[in-house]
């Protein structure tokens, strides 16, 4: 076969866009789409438990918030959530987007988080760190050599290390804002891969047990995640945005580079390369472990076995913390105390 050939589709003539290595089979454009629809329908069926009318008491509909970001897995999300559940009037579906404050970055994937929203005609909340009261994130890169030195539990820390605990205060508060019932998030079986692996190397079961989807067990205090895409692998929804004519930004965070998450990136891709379904394996191994430390509390769920742990509400911004002070706050006061 040359190199210019191309599979056909294991189900129809039509060329083929994917190779699922862990399955076997190639899928065209539409037999992709079809894949991914089925997928994620289920998932939603498992992760929403809606009852045939979800209209409030108030007469309002239920509220799902998808934090967007203009990448291809929230656009692949958004147009799967319009799709599914955009014909129910007892359902609002709400984009969400938040701005982190890189240059060069952000404002082109947030121009077209805009555009995507306004072709499913959903109504777009965002918010930047600033709003949160958080340093824009170029400003904080600058400053962590300063708080580095003047702060140890800062020590060795990267710029994803802040920017994700601000990212989950911006999306809390937009929650907040917008009265959401759920929040959706564009974790592909990649991202819950990598995040499973970099918890256990850290030896840390308990942050592993307790990755979304949170519907089946919730956190009081938190509005539920939900991930519709965990199941599916990067490469499928890349292929599909592609397919579908999806607007999204392909550029990459420029402080990424050397964070962990991105070395057990590669770590995942090494191991399903050599053992397909690999990415498979590891969720649902999360998933097992959820089902034993159950099991093991004589079926007390999660959220009574953290709040046993000492969960609490953070005394200056009210976040559900296990400190008197949350994570993001303590930040705040790192990057407040060493301004230059």
């Amino acid at each position: 076969m040359s190199g210019l050939e191309v599979e056909a589709c294991t189900r129809c003539d039509k060329p083929a866009v994917v190779h699922q290595l862990y399955s076997g089979i190639h899928l065209c454009a539409s037999h992709l789409r079809t894949s991914i629809r089925k997928r994620v329908s289920k998932a939603l069926r498992e992760q929403v438990k809606l009852p045939k009318d979800a209209i409030r008491e108030t007469g309002e509909p239920k509220r799902i918030l998808v934090g967007i970001s203009g990448g291809k897995d929230s656009s692949v999300l958004l147009e799967m959530m319009v799709e599914l559940l955009g014909p129910r009037r007892d359902v609002e579906i709400i984009a969400g987007c938040v701005d982190e404050g890189i240059d060069g970055y952000r404002a082109p994937s947030l121009e077209c988080a805009e555009r995507l929203a306004e072709r499913f005609g959903v109504r777009l909340e965002h918010i930047s760190y600033p709003e949160l009261g958080f340093e824009r994130m170029d400003e904080v890169v600058l400053r962590m050599p300063m708080i580095e030195q003047n702060i140890p539990e800062a020590k060795g820390m990267m710029p994803c290390s802040y920017c994700g605990v601000f990212r989950r205060q911006g999306l809390n508060a937009l929650a907040k804002r917008v009265g959401a019932d759920w929040m959706a998030l564009g974790h592909n079986l990649d991202d819950m891969a990598q995040s499973i692996l970099m918890n256990l190397q850290n030896g840390d079961v308990d942050r592993t047990i307790r990755l979304a989807p949170h519907t089946w067990d919730p956190i009081e205090g938190l509005v539920p995640r939900i991930v519709p895409l965990r199941w599916i692998p990067e490469q499928e929804i890349h292929a599909h945005a592609l397919e579908a004519g999806l607007e999204f930004h392909h550029g990459d965070c420029p402080y990424a580079p050397g964070a962990f998450r991105q070395r057990s990136r590669a770590l995942v891709a090494t191991m399903e390369s050599q053992t397909p379904g690999a990415r498979h394996g590891l969720l649902h191994s999360m998933e097992r472990m959820r089902e034993l430390q159950i099991a093991a509390n004589d079926g007390e769920t999660l959220s009574e076995s953290w709040a046993e742990d000492g969960m609490r509400q953070c005394e200056r911004c009210g976040e559900v913390s296990s400190r008197e002070v949350c994570q993001a706050c303590t930040m705040r006061d790192w990057i407040s105390s060493n301004s230059g």
